[in-house]
């Protein structure tokens, strides 16, 4: 049973005829014919009664036009879903956003795409790439924001690479420096990340090959928590040079950090690796490429 059988037999009886449905459906009187010849043998029951010229319904007919008209608008209205989505008047988009540097990367961005879609639901997770990335493995998350992925099960479209700067308590020893060495630090308290966040295993990295395990003083996934703490003596942060500059304030210094080339800020957009990308996740991953780090800032 195919949908075009079922459509020449419902035109057949609207239209009271094979010709008068032929002519609706552009297609012969013979073709019609036999697509409903091939409903019939395919469901092994008449449907129709031949008397001349005239056709009438029989019992299984009529129960078999009834679900066919129901069908034939299903797939009408299935088709005109597909095409919302497809023209993005419509959808969902599922993704997850770094906690670091959301409000500075980000908000204008999500911003742009809302008026882009704004039939689009999106459904948003923020968090530390951990948790983004097993949020896509499991399928909660379609794409989202992580650190360069060196696991073989993402795909990924690269965003930004920002160095870390240092951000300091104004009474540090240091603080009229115009840089600062990592090395430099090894007896100052470290405000680490929650430890979803990789960019803690990074700095872990960093700290031992130049030959200290850094003093922890307490944990954050907001940057502008972190900075305060930071502004009340607590110790030093390590962010996103992007990040870092809107965060400076009384209290607070800011120094460019000498580090390790890997310990840097690399956020891709990552998804699993051979999935089916939606329109909708589709479309934003377009409007990152068409707004680099430095329009997406200002």
């Amino acid at each position: 049973m195919e949908f075009k059988q079922l459509r020449s037999f419902v035109e057949v009886i609207h239209r009271g005829g094979f010709t008068q449905a032929g002519k609706t459906l552009h297609i012969s009187q013979s073709a019609v014919s036999k697509q409903v010849a091939q409903l019939e043998q395919s469901l092994g029951t008449p449907l129709l009664d031949r008397l001349g010229s005239q056709i009438r319904l029989t019992a299984a007919g009529q129960v078999v036009l009834q679900r066919a008209e129901a069908m034939l608008r299903q797939q009408a209205e299935l088709l005109s879903e597909l095409d919302d989505l497809n023209q993005l008047t419509r959808g969902e988009l599922r993704m997850g956003l770094p906690q670091l540097g959301g409000d500075t990367l980000f908000a204008g961005l999500f911003a742009e795409y809302r008026r882009r879609y704004p039939n689009v639901t999106i459904q948003l997770l923020e968090g530390g790439s951990r948790n983004i990335e097993q949020a896509i493995l499991s399928g909660e998350l379609e794409v989202g924001g992580s650190l360069m992925p060196s696991d073989p099960a993402f795909a990924w479209q690269a965003f930004c690479d920002e160095p870390l700067d240092a951000l300091l308590p104004m009474d540090h020893p240091l603080a009229d420096n115009a840089h600062i060495r990592l090395e430099e630090l090894a007896d100052t308290p470290f405000l680490m990340y929650q430890r979803s966040f990789v960019l803690n295993d990074r700095l872990l990295q960093a700290c031992q090959q130049l030959g200290f395990t850094p003093k922890e003083s307490g944990r954050s996934g907001q940057a502008d928590f972190l900075a305060a703490l930071v502004a009340a003596g607590q110790g030093v942060v390590l962010l996103p040079s992007v990040v870092a500059r809107g965060l400076v304030r009384p209290g607070v210094v800011r120094l460019t950090l000498k580090a390790p080339e890997y310990l840097r800020w690399d956020i891709a957009f990552i998804w699993r690796e051979g999935a089916y990308l939606s329109k909708a996740a589709q479309a934003w991953l377009a409007l990152l490429r068409e707004f680099p780090v430095n329009r997406a800032v200002q």
